[in-house]
């Protein structure tokens, strides 16, 4: 098995943990990582599968080499028109640059696979562009399955001509989209493009022990009878920040906080650090999977808390399922709330507000969620590493068929 993490450099994240549990799953996989690999993905090293950071074959290192020209252009022109005085045509022309950097990188790999493993039992991007897909598959010269985790830069018309002139490169992929709301959002700008809805994270089988949950109140100096909460992952523009900030000045009850990930934002920390009823921890990021799995089992739940219309996956719901950590979570998605729904590990609260979420969290001595057993995963269609390589593995030999 093919698989290409073009972020795999990144620290933390699920994108990483699910490369690891993958490669993990097929030991004689072969991992494609342009930027490297984190330090956190040593597991992966440890698997027993092969690694290649470069490109492999001359078309490969054209085309990473265009790559990087591409992404160079792409930073300076952020930069030089990064101002609004600029028409917002000539603001958006460096992302679209962006894009066709990603779809050079993505078929360098697909390169680089053809030339490393002729004959594979799946070719996976697992973090693949949201554009030119077909072109990705042309120029790479292999049909392949990718992941495509949310649309966020849309195709102008200098990157939507190249898209219809390798709109045949369509029928060499198959999108998978890790909810339904991604789906739609990318079918109604590429209704040709093959695609079906498939779970992304994976259960690595390791859910929090007690051992482990005891230690980590140790180690945060987390009483055995406070409660507390995490909040884990950088503070992105969809998730409601906000949200939790003013419900955290409206607590009643002393709650401890462990803010865990990157980017965050000091100014609010100070805040949340003087108010009377929060004891607040920061855990600054990225973070290796040990220490994020600390900051899990420190936990009485989890919180999520994203703004109203974001519908893909989150790592973080996903994490609290396999890790077996109690829930709470705003009302942001409704295919995700409907599924969490009477489900005695999670605690949902209106998007957006603050005074019942504070009262969620006050009420968290007497009214704590159960932790989630193990059909927490499958009310998510959260699949085991090897299930998910199994079904790789079949819809790439589907694929194959039809090409």
């Amino acid at each position: 098995m093919v698989l290409i993490e073009p972020y795999a450099h990144r620290g933390g994240g699920h994108h990483q943990r699910t490369l690891a549990a993958l490669a993990a799953a097929r030991p004689d996989s072969l991992v494609i990582a342009p930027g490297g690999l984190s330090e956190d993905l040593a597991p992966l090293v440890r698997s027993g599968a092969r690694v290649a950071a470069g490109p492999a074959g001359p078309a490969a290192k054209i085309l990473r080499t265009a790559a990087r020209a591409a992404a160079r252009v792409s930073a300076a022109g952020q930069q030089v028109f990064a101002s609004r005085r600029w028409p917002k045509a000539v603001r958006r022309a460096p992302h679209q640059i962006t894009l066709l950097a990603r779809c050079l990188t993505e078929a360098a790999c697909l390169r680089t696979a053809r030339r490393l493993a002729p004959h594979p039992s799946a070719v996976v991007i697992l973090s693949a562009s949201e554009a030119l897909h077909g072109m990705a598959a042309l120029l790479g010269g292999t049909p392949h399955l990718r992941f495509i985790h949310e649309a966020v830069t849309t195709e102008d018309r200098p990157i939507r001509w190249l898209g219809r002139l390798a709109r045949r490169g369509e029928k060499q992929v198959i999108a998978l989209y890790p909810t339904t709301a991604v789906r739609e959002q990318v079918t109604r700008a590429f209704p040709r493009l093959p695609g079906e809805v498939r779970a992304f994270a994976v259960d690595d089988g390791r859910p929090l022990t007690d051992a482990e949950r005891d230690g980590a109140r140790g180690a945060f100096t987390i009483p055995a009878d406070a409660k507390a909460v995490c909040v884990v992952g950088g503070w992105w523009p969809y998730k409601d920040i906000a949200t939790i900030d003013t419900a955290l000045a409206r607590l009643a009850a002393p709650l401890h906080v462990l803010v865990c990930g990157t980017p965050l934002d000091d100014a609010v920390l100070t805040r949340w650090h003087q108010l009377p009823n929060v004891r607040l921890h920061t855990v600054p990021g990225p973070v290796g999977d040990e220490v994020l799995r600390l900051v899990y089992a420190a936990a009485d739940a989890a919180l999520v808390a994203r703004k109203p219309g974001v519908g893909k996956e989150s790592g973080l719901v996903m994490d609290a399922a396999r890790l077996a950590v109690p829930l709470i979570v705003s009302a942001h998605d409704p295919e995700l709330t409907a599924r969490l729904a009477g489900e005695p590990w999670a605690r949902i609260f209106p998007a957006g507000d603050p005074d019942a979420l504070a009262k969620t969290l006050d009420h968290l001595t007497d009214q704590a969620p159960a932790p989630p057993g193990p059909s927490a995963r499958r009310v998510l269609d959260m699949n085991s590493a090897a299930e998910q390589a199994a079904f790789l593995t079949d819809t790439y030999t589907a694929l194959i068929k039809e090409c």
